[in-house]
């Protein structure tokens, strides 16, 4: 009884801010509006069964979206992976009157909202307005940020600059809940501090990497408010439908095809729920699989 009574308020709140949106957008991505035969009656709202969705899937843009994605991925997944792992084991090495300031220094560009960072990097992307730009080029550096090659860099850097830290907090903390007397073992053993990180370390801490590769996956099909900054102004190589939570959002408030932006986005979320399930599976099978 007290159980479900503290479960209450969560049940509640799932319901509200999940089941029923998620609901409301199935139901939507069932129906479109279509302009009567002569044309002298508005728009009527019709059931077009699963209509939305094969114009989603045979639509060009909306595939091509996700080969940016994919594109994306390739080039963010292992940076961010990475390197936060590797600035984790130096902060985990490092003296502990430098880790404080190290750490707040990582952590501080999360705590600035998305927009407010593409903003900043808008800016230092900009020829002659960023000193960036500026030093690059006397430096006999010459790189359009906003060209069709330089795109898609330009928004993992954005990426990278706003997330790695957060990433890199999470891999620290469960690097410091490490069993120490495990490292003093593998030390007198004769293991260095490259064999320690490999083959102590990021052993013990595998449940944090699944965690936050499957965090990052979902979120890299998220992609939106940086293209979608990009795409405004900038001269970018952006278009309206560069990712497919673009597409959707051009659907729903340029063209006001909401059964189409709804069937969009329940295929978006169907291909999340696949790789965060291949993703489950694959670090299951490896850990099953190791002696």
């Amino acid at each position: 009884m007290a159980a479900g009574t503290l479960l209450t308020p969560f049940f509640a709140l799932f319901t509200v801010a999940m089941i029923v949106p998620v609901g409301y957008a199935l139901w939507l991505s069932l129906f479109t509006e279509k302009q009567s035969v002569l044309g002298f009656d508005g728009p009527r709202t019709v059931f077009d069964g699963l209509g939305n969705y094969a114009t989603a899937l045979g639509d060009q843009a909306f595939r091509d979206g996700f080969w940016v994605l994919l594109g994306y991925c390739a080039l963010y997944l292992p940076l961010m992976i990475g390197g936060a792992i590797a600035l984790a084991l130096l902060l985990d090495t490092a003296l502990a009157r430098a880790r404080r300031f190290f750490q707040l220094a990582l952590f501080l560009p999360h705590a600035i909202p998305g927009l407010i960072a593409a903003l900043i990097w808008i800016y230092l992307y900009t020829p002659q307005l960023s000193p960036v730009v500026a030093a690059m080029e006397a430096g006999g550096i010459g790189f359009d940020f906003f060209s069709a090659e330089g795109t898609l860099p330009s928004i993992v850097n954005i990426a990278l600059w706003q997330w790695l830290g957060y990433n890199v907090v999470i891999f620290y903390a469960a690097l410091q809940a490490v069993d120490r007397s495990l490292l003093e073992a593998a030390t007198v053993d004769g293991a260095g501090n490259w064999r320690i990180a490999f083959s102590v370390k990021l052993p013990l801490i595998r449940s944090s990497l699944v965690m936050v590769l499957l965090f990052t996956v979902i979120g890299s099909l998220q992609l939106f408010t940086e293209p979608l900054i990009l795409s405004r102004g900038s001269g970018s190589a952006v278009t309206s439908t560069w990712t497919p939570n673009m597409y959707a959002y051009s659907a729903a408030f340029e063209r006001n095809d909401y059964g189409l932006a709804a069937a969009a986005s329940v295929l978006i979320a169907l291909v999340a729920a696949v790789l965060s399930f291949v993703v489950t599976r694959f670090t299951n099978r490896r850990k099953e699989a190791r002696p």
